[in-house]
């Protein structure tokens, strides 16, 4: 007999059910989303005003703040409403909207880091060719391919997910609409599904952390044969953009990267890569980015 869908909405049990520590996740998230929100808009009107700055680092440094700001808004603002309420609800389609705007910026970011990887390769290890390398003609091309991505694999993510029945479980252990704990509430055997996920979404992460690591081995290794303050400058971008790349993909490879088991873990593993990362990244981009600074002034 074929299972029936009957769930028109479902309830977050969310990071906290204490009054308390619920008031005081209030502050802290809101907090950390107000920074996202000013220091990524920040960057990214620096980068649209300023003509000294239309250059390929900055275009694809403006394009990981506008995912930086669509990403966090994926989960951000109902959590944050939600701390003030009883009961934690979001819609059937709510929940597909979220699930599908989430993986879609999520999966830019992982392109968008990944190209820009590329980018510091060809400025370092090509630095006589790096403006024919990355013309504006590539850039736009390499930005086009990172959104058309992110948009297939979201497409399949959330298409596999919502096709399945959901009979009458409507408790999600999370405080966001996520894969692994949306497939637990499924009725039939999700075990295909599971598999299909982690090569969508943990191979993904898994493969473009693998790319980046060896794009930063080359770029390192070649600066032995470079000056000194070339080989200072090239290490403190490679370290700000590995730093960032750790506590992005770390916590993605984590979640993604196993069978569709939900951890006590979990939730507090997924806050780094949907609000400490987009805050940290203006931070990262820009404390000892003099052309940004200067933009700004």
């Amino acid at each position: 007999m074929e299972e029936v869908n009957n769930v028109t909405e479902f309830i977050f049990l969310g990071l906290s059910q204490d009054p308390g520590i619920q008031l005081m996740f209030f502050a802290l998230f809101l907090f950390f989303y107000t920074m996202i929100m000013v220091g990524n808009l920040l960057i990214f009107l620096t980068v649209f005003s300023d003509l000294w700055l239309h250059t390929p680092m900055y275009f694809f440094l403006s394009n990981l703040s506008f995912v930086d700001i669509a990403y966090s808004s994926a989960t951000a603002p109902k959590m944050i409403a939600d701390f003030f309420s009883e009961k934690k609800i979001i819609s059937y389609w709510g929940c597909v909207t979220q699930m599908f705007t989430f993986h879609f910026f999520g999966c830019a970011e992982i392109l968008v880091l990944t190209v820009m990887a590329f980018d510091r390769y060809a400025a370092i290890c090509k630095p006589l060719h790096h403006t024919t390398i990355m013309n504006a003609n590539v850039c736009s091309v390499l930005a086009s391919l990172s959104w058309l991505g992110a948009l297939g694999h979201s497409f399949v993510q959330t298409l596999l997910t919502f096709q399945l029945p959901f009979c009458n479980a409507q408790v999600i252990d999370h405080y966001f609409c996520d894969v692994h704990p949306v497939l637990k509430l499924a009725c039939v055997d999700t075990t295909l599904v599971n598999m299909m996920v982690i090569v969508n979404s943990g191979l993904i992460s898994l493969g473009c952390f693998l790319i980046l690591l060896a794009s930063y081995t080359v770029i390192l290794f070649s600066l032995r044969k470079q000056s000194v303050e070339s080989r200072r400058k090239a290490l403190s971008t490679c370290g700000y953009n590995l730093t960032v790349v750790t506590f992005f993909f770390v916590p993605c490879i984590f979640i993604y990267l196993r069978p569709s088991t939900t951890l006590p873990l979990d939730k507090a593993v997924s806050v780094f890569y949907t609000t400490i990362t987009p805050m940290l990244n203006p931070l990262i981009y820009t404390l000892r980015n003099e052309d940004v600074k200067n933009a700004m002034k």
